[in-house]
């Protein structure tokens, strides 16, 4: 079937999620010379909220308003970061995942305008994070520092942060480099240092499944060891069962022989029970994997830490 000739993309309007279209666009136009692309940006309640999570539908909040607009056929294509769709719930009836992208860094970054490291911090030093998994790791590695609520776009923050309202911020080490600021990273911390978030570094594109020829057409923009670490990771997050306040890390690695190994780590939020599974995939395909790894974590108490939440 022939590429469609227009492919209307729908994101969220930040400066990072237009950024991220805009590598959609180069993909497309590679492999599709002749399709023209056309951004439908919306905000999203995510975007808007700037209090917790939980009271606005937790990482829903900021999907929602983009699955309506594809559903709603005034998009064709939706563009998301992995990490930011829900995992505990299917996808919008009607809709599925076309492709992913080639994944990009997975790690964590500190910027601190003095160019500090992470470990060099002093004590007492605010850290600027609204993410349970930052503020559960740091309170295991680094209970010296101080953590303080922060929301917004990655350049809102680093507004917030030269303007004195935290001492340094942990951002993702690829969204800085999709907004093009690189250059305020101080310190990158390893995957064991900082377990990055379920789908971190993946751009998923999302078509309704009777689009066939949109379907088709994004296909080729597809990452195989991409789609087989994401799919590990996100059946691990739905049989988990996890909400936007649960602090659950994890990550897959595709090795030289093209198998794949899972790590993930479920916490209390104050970081003081920490549970650790990592397994091997072996013959298993990408969703036994994840089931297995969400197995051995429940085995360890996971349900009953994640349910004692609230959320």
């Amino acid at each position: 079937m022939s590429a469609p000739e227009l492919i209307r993309i729908v994101s969220r309007d930040s400066p990072m999620a237009l950024a991220q279209v805009e590598r959609v666009r180069a993909e497309l136009a590679a492999a599709h010379p002749g399709v023209v692309t056309e951004v439908v940006p919306v905000k999203t309640t995510g975007d808007r909220w700037m209090g917790d999570l939980a009271q606005v539908e937790g990482k829903g909040a900021f999907t929602k308003e983009v699955d309506a607009a594809l559903l709603a056929g005034h998009a064709d294509l939706a563009v998301h970061c992995v990490k930011d769709v829900p995992a505990d719930r299917p996808l919008p009836a009607g809709t599925t995942f076309a492709a992913f992208l080639e994944r990009d860094d997975i790690r964590d970054a500190l910027v601190h305008p003095g160019g500090l490291t992470l470990d060099r911090l002093p004590a007492g030093a605010r850290i600027g994070t609204s993410s349970v998994r930052r503020v559960a790791q740091l309170a295991v590695s680094h209970p010296q520092l101080r953590c303080v609520p922060f929301r917004g776009n990655a350049n809102r923050r680093l507004a917030k942060l030269a303007s004195g309202e935290a001492d340094a911020l942990l951002l993702a080490v690829s969204g800085l480099r999709r907004i093009g600021r690189a250059d305020v990273i101080s310190d990158i911390l390893t995957p064991e240092a900082m377990c990055p978030p379920i789908g971190a570094g993946v751009l998923g594109l999302q078509c309704r499944e009777d689009d066939i020829g949109t379907i088709d057409a994004v296909s080729a923009l597809d990452h195989a060891p991409t789609r087989r670490e994401t799919t590990a990771e996100r059946m691990l997050l739905h049989v988990l069962q996890g909400h936007c306040n649960s602090p659950i890390a994890g990550y897959a690695t595709t090795h030289g022989n093209g198998d794949i190994s899972l790590r993930a780590r479920v916490f209390t939020p104050d970081g003081k029970t920490v549970l650790d599974a990592h397994e091997w995939a072996g013959p298993l395909d990408p969703a036994t994997l994840g089931t297995s790894v969400a197995v051995a974590l429940l085995r360890q108490g996971a349900r009953e830490l994640i349910d004692g939440i609230p959320h």
